[in-house]
């Protein structure tokens, strides 16, 4: 287990390169200038000093080899750089998402992980639930039920999941407010909207997880000793048949903070993923690159996490390459 934290803690920044330079070769391949834009005539010396502040003056290769050099250098000092924004007018990019101390509180990073941790949090909580609920209760009306909730889920995108409920609990019925951020009222819509689909993704797997289990050796000789039937799913069966909804949680914890930029749109929710859309029409590069250095470092740890997790739940990773 030590050997495989510290080949996964030196793949970290292996991988964070890997995607920096696929994102830059593509924004720079990308036509445009971001000090350009239709409604702005600037005087060509004007232009020249915007681009001697941005960067923008060097070639492109040197603009690859500097923008990482700085974040690192600041790291070392201990500050949290990642460039100045050109569609903020030079603005830090760390202060716009919410990555520095004086603005995490309001920051857009503090708001995204919420709505993300609340809806991975329910998506686990309830589609644990329906799949054991399912399982147990095999081809009956509660395992039928269950899983036309997961296809359902699985089918119906985000955007029209939030759009229906804003017109039954939001308008219709006035339970909870249509958008904005602030309130706990505020985050119930567009968290369920976010874990519907990943309920029923984990539903899925936990069914078809506790249906091997159920049929294991070890389980039968729980019942035969007379265990009580909930001792044998919760103590006996659940730990194996929750491995692989444990597998599904990294790429799920990603895919949820990724996915929350129709949701925050929808919900006008001011998290990351307004400033992505933003900058990626306002070709505003130094902030792309943060958005997505940022959205790819959640998607290592979260693998990370959930790596240790399973070798904590499972023995056998843990003795992995002893005799």
């Amino acid at each position: 287990m030590r050997s495989m934290l510290i080949r996964r803690l030196l793949q970290f920044p292996l991988v964070l390169l890997a995607v920096y330079v696929v994102t830059f070769l593509l924004m720079t391949a990308a036509p445009g200038n971001p000090l350009e834009s239709a409604d702005s005539k600037v005087p060509p010396e004007v232009r020249h000093e915007q681009e001697k502040v941005y960067g923008l003056d060097k070639p492109w290769y040197i603009q690859g080899i500097l923008y990482p050099a700085a974040i690192v250098k600041h790291l070392a000092r201990g500050e949290v750089y990642l460039g100045c924004s050109v569609s903020y007018k030079g603005k830090p990019v760390a202060d716009i998402l919410g990555l520095t101390a004086a603005t995490w509180s309001t920051g857009a990073v503090r708001t995204s992980l919420m709505l993300g941790l609340t809806a991975l949090a329910l998506a686990v909580l309830a589609g644990v639930h329906l799949g054991v609920w399912a399982a147990v209760r095999r081809n009956q009306a509660v395992d039928h039920l269950a899983m036309g909730v997961a296809v359902i889920g699985v089918s119906v995108p985000p955007f029209v999941t939030g759009a229906l409920l804003i017109g039954l609990l939001a308008i219709a019925v006035p339970l909870f407010p249509v958008g904005g951020w602030g309130r706990l009222s505020q985050l119930v819509l567009p968290a369920i909207t976010l874990a519907l689909p990943f309920t029923a993704y984990i539903a899925r797997l936990m069914r078809a997880g506790m249906l091997d289990v159920l049929g294991a050796d070890y389980v039968r000789t729980a019942r035969a000793k007379g265990v009580a039937e909930r001792r044998v799913i919760y103590t006996h069966a659940f730990k194996l048949a929750f491995l692989p909804v444990l597998s599904y949680l990294g790429p799920a914890a990603a895919a949820i903070l990724t996915g929350s930029f129709v949701v925050e749109e929808l919900f006008a929710i001011p998290g990351v993923g307004q400033h992505f859309v933003s900058s990626v029409l306002n070709r505003d590069y130094q902030l792309i690159l943060a958005t997505v250095l940022l959205y790819a470092t959640m998607l290592v740890t979260f693998n990370l996490l959930v790596d240790l997790a399973y070798a904590f739940v499972d023995p056998r990773i843990r003795r992995e390459g002893k005799p």
